[in-house]
């Protein structure tokens, strides 16, 4: 938890923003999920106590969802109050598509008690375009990614040209129905169709954000924030890196050279 506060505290004089995630999924004990609520607590404290222009991420499955949906949603709902009191923001994760459903109707509920969470949409889900659709009507704060999950063909797109069709269609109709919505790719010919809509609907900066991996393509995020963008850099920590770090892997194998090149740097 230092490291990663201390990390997030070396973005500020840089601009950049940040979202922290306690790493891990799949619980099975409540006992196990319930320290986690602790743990965001923690790291909620700290980020308000340095003054940092950070917020936290969390993940359904890390909080319950497995064991029980109505125990997840109050574990959720507890966190949400501590950032409340902190005037801070809890972005929900989506995982695979067996949580899809479940995950957007947890967050569609706490929505109509707080205003400050959001969740994650996936471009490479079939059912995607659907979801956003009933986002748009409760003008949802949303992020969009491609998705890192293993997924069968009868879920999710396997061709990575329509899974980029599917992304810049729905950032286009987020952005154009007034939704916030933090663009998380590390790809230039999305973030580059990402500005086009930006400057075709006239948006300001406060519409909208970029987000990216902690480490990787960082002279990109540097050019993105140089240009008058908000840009948020997600920093997981844990003890459960190794679940996350594969799928990061199979889903886009470029990243391992920023990461050597990350080690290298550090050693």
């Amino acid at each position: 938890m230092e490291d990663a506060i201390n990390t997030i505290e070396s973005f500020k004089h840089k601009g950049i923003l940040a979202t922290v995630d306690i790493l891990g999924e799949e619980i099975e004990e409540k006992k196990d999920a319930l320290q986690v609520v602790e743990e965001y607590k923690e790291v909620l404290r700290m980020i308000h106590d340095r003054r940092l222009d950070a917020n936290i991420s969390v993940k359904p499955t890390h909080l319950g969802l497995k064991i029980d949906k109505e125990f997840c949603y109050q574990n959720i709902r507890t966190v949400i109050i501590a950032a409340q009191e902190y005037n801070n923001f809890v972005r929900i994760d989506m995982e695979d598509h067996t949580c899809t459903t479940d995950t957007i109707e947890i967050y569609l509920n706490l929505q109509k008690e707080f205003k400050n969470v959001g969740v994650v949409i996936q471009s490479y889900l079939r059912r995607t375009i659907a979801d956003v659709t009933t986002l748009i009507e409760h003008r949802a704060n949303l992020r969009i990614c491609k998705g890192i999950y293993d997924e069968p063909r009868r879920e999710a797109y396997k061709n990575k040209d329509i899974i980029n069709y599917n992304f810049n269609y729905c950032l286009e109709k987020l952005l154009s129905n007034k939704c916030y919505v933090g663009i998380a790719t590390h790809d230039e010919k999305l973030i580059w169709y990402a500005l086009s809509v930006i400057d075709k609907l006239a948006l300001t900066r406060e519409q909208y954000e970029f987000q990216m991996l902690l480490g990787v393509t960082e002279e990109l995020r540097e050019i993105i924030v140089a240009a008058g963008h908000r840009l948020r850099v997600y920093v997981p920590y844990g003890e459960h890196w190794h679940a996350y770090s594969i799928r990061r892997l199979k889903e886009n194998p470029s990243i391992a050279m920023h990461i050597i090149k990350q080690i290298f740097k550090s050693g």
